[in-house]
């Protein structure tokens, strides 16, 4: 056999491998085009086949039916504040300025705000945040169709909790939420937020609960108790309704941290346990001793000779409070409250809460290097502190 003849039988040799490599592989590609016809689809899709995939738990049209139901009970609010101006303003006193403007003073400006809100009854009660309406001179209410705006009365509001009540008369039943429980609620759940961000009408956001309980200082407000969330929440947005997959509100947003994918909301568990104080009295009553206080610290239990870091320091008593009147005083350290030791402030706060206005708790109180019992009544809390 030449060796010529020998190189065209390996030649045939390795074209015949070769064409039957590209015809098995060909069969393979034809069967993972065909099967069960999914093969393609999976991979171009990471097998996110459909919307149950892309959202577990969530049906393709869970979240469309949520908007579309709870849609028409959000709400848009108006406000109008009239800055009346004044005569501090560094302008009045310049002779040449009354000269040339004349002398009658500042003139009156209007300045409008929005933001947002929810009806939580047919008869046109409505929820948002205090801090959407405050100091407003009108408050105007604009529901979904645009056809009609009303003018809200003010029922109740807390700085504190930031929640405000407002009531319209539209003279006909209106759409309406319900409240939900947010203490069902898990960090993962999916939620739905809906709202008027920077004035865009009922906007639509989805994410999940990403933390319960959460402390927020937010302007001047202490919020104790936040959901977090990645639902985007902006500016706008603030008094609308957090929802859940059952389209029960379990919080008001409320609240936007600098930052992308973190926004917060009042959890309905503080709503429903001051809803009927707004609605019958109009504020949330709070019981008072009128004392700032802090906690001991391993120096301030040094300074005072104390046995122990159990107590809390009072800082100020606010003058013609209910503890001014029973004689605390600035320096004072509150070791007992009705014979129960005191641990924090944190602690001597619930207790005073517990205790209810108009009752009469006993304090055992270190000063100057002994101890004396002090007999304080429990006030309210007058709505102008904060």
């Amino acid at each position: 056999m030449s060796v010529e003849f020998r190189r065209r039988l390996l030649f045939i040799g390795l074209a015949a491998f070769v064409a039957g490599v590209m015809f098995a592989g060909g069969c393979l590609l034809v069967n993972d085009g065909q099967g069960d016809g999914n093969g393609a689809k999976n991979i171009l899709l990471g097998n996110k086949t459909n919307a149950e995939q892309v959202v577990p738990g969530v049906s393709a049209g869970t979240i469309a039916e949520i908007v579309k139901n709870a849609g028409p009970a959000v709400v848009k609010i108006n406000v109008e504040k009239i800055n009346r101006g004044t005569r501090n303003d560094p302008f009045w006193d310049d002779p040449f300025f009354r000269y040339f403007f004349g002398s009658s003073g500042p003139q009156p400006r209007t300045e409008s705000g929005l933001g947002s809100g929810f009806i939580i009854s047919p008869d046109g009660y409505v929820l948002t945040n205090e801090h959407v309406i405050s100091g407003a001179d009108r408050v105007m209410v604009e529901m979904q169709d645009n056809e009609k705006q009303y003018e809200a009365k003010l029922i109740g509001a807390d700085y504190d909790l930031d929640l405000a009540l407002l009531k319209i008369e539209a003279g006909k039943d209106l759409p309406h939420l319900e409240l939900g429980d947010s203490g069902n609620i898990q960090v993962g759940n999916w939620v739905i937020a809906i709202g008027n961000p920077y004035g865009f009408d009922h906007t639509v956001t989805v994410g999940v609960i990403s933390a319960k309980g959460r402390p927020v200082p937010v302007e001047g407000r202490y919020y104790k108790n936040l959901l977090q969330t990645d639902a985007a929440i902006n500016p706008g947005n603030s008094g609308g309704p957090l929802l859940d997959l059952h389209g029960e509100v379990i919080g008001i947003n409320t609240a936007v941290a600098q930052a992308q994918g973190i926004g917060f909301a009042i959890p309905t568990s503080t709503v429903n346990d001051v809803l009927g104080e707004l609605m019958e009295k109009g504020k949330v009553i709070r019981p008072w001793l009128g004392i700032q206080m802090q906690d001991l610290t391993p120096e301030l239990v040094d300074y005072f000779g104390l046995a122990s870091d159990d107590g809390v320091v009072v800082v100020g008593v606010v003058p013609q409070s209910p503890a001014a009147s029973a004689g605390l005083r600035q320096g004072d350290v509150i070791l007992e409250i009705n014979e129960k030791p005191v641990k924090n402030s944190e602690q001597l706060a619930e207790e005073i809460q517990n205790a209810g206005v108009g009752q009469k708790i006993l304090l055992r109180v270190y000063r100057e290097h002994s101890a004396l019992y002090v007999t304080v009544q429990v006030g309210e809390k007058p709505a102008n502190l904060q």
